[in-house]
């Protein structure tokens, strides 16, 4: 997923990881910033690695957590005096950056059409954001908008088809086992002796429970099996914190 994801930023300046929560979203996205800002800092770099992996700064905003005025910036009814909203100074703070560090403004909250419909214009080959105030902010090529979402139940055809895709399934990309497997590498020193015992244990009964919860069982707050497995991780941590 994380070479998906940088064959993404390449060929599109718009992109939207979707898939529920525990997907490797986040961790995708943090990975390969890592990596290529590591590439980046190595002194024996040829040009050509160079040019292709620059250093990455994240701008991360939750357009979900503000109002419309804060995220766009609007007029003050008092005063008539614009004020920038989140988006605008994150924005421009990326246009700005000439350094020639890659710049990924990331939204990270559901897609709602109230807000993305005014991405249209910085999603399409204009790539450029036009506010109230009758600012318009080019886009520099080094900058990619991303959205982390869990469906697109609400997206409008016109905002999905400026953008590249990339679902995330917690199965796919993060399995149970993988899970279990980093567990077992932080145990408690003094339950080291105990971790093949765990793994068998894991192994026989983790799987068949989850299988009942999602098909016998009624959930009033959906969970992805993933964030069970870390609650049950959490749970056998706090019962054995007494003893160490």
């Amino acid at each position: 997923k994380c070479i998906q994801l940088y064959e993404m930023t390449v060929l599109r300046h718009g992109l939207m990881t979707v898939g529920p929560t525990g997907g490797g979203k986040t961790c995708a996205l943090r990975t390969l910033q890592a990596a290529m800002t590591s590439i980046a800092g190595k002194k024996d770099n040829s040009p050509a690695d160079a040019a292709r992996y620059p250093k990455v700064k994240i701008h991360t905003c939750n357009p979900k957590s503000i109002t419309m005025n804060q995220l766009y910036g609007a007029f003050d009814e008092a005063t008539h005096e614009w004020a920038d909203g989140v988006l605008c100074t994150l924005f421009r703070k990326a246009a700005l950056d000439l350094s020639g560090a890659k710049n990924w403004v990331m939204f990270d909250g559901p897609v709602d059409a109230l807000w993305i419909e005014s991405m249209n214009t910085v999603l399409d080959e204009n790539k450029k954001l036009c506010l109230v105030s009758g600012e318009i902010i080019q886009m520099s090529r080094y900058m990619t908008m991303m959205f982390e979402v869990e469906d697109l139940a609400v997206a409008s055809p016109a905002t999905v088809s400026r953008c590249g895709m990339i679902y995330m399934q917690p199965t796919a990309c993060v399995g149970t086992e993988a899970q279990v497997q980093s567990w077992l590498d932080k145990l408690l020193p003094f339950m080291k002796p105990e971790a093949e015992r765990f793994k068998t244990l894991f192994d026989t009964y983790m799987q068949p429970c989850l299988d009942f919860v999602a098909h016998d069982c009624r959930e009033y707050v959906p969970a992805v099996m993933n964030n069970l497995v870390c609650s049950c991780f959490k749970i056998l941590n706090c019962y054995a914190v007494p003893f160490q």
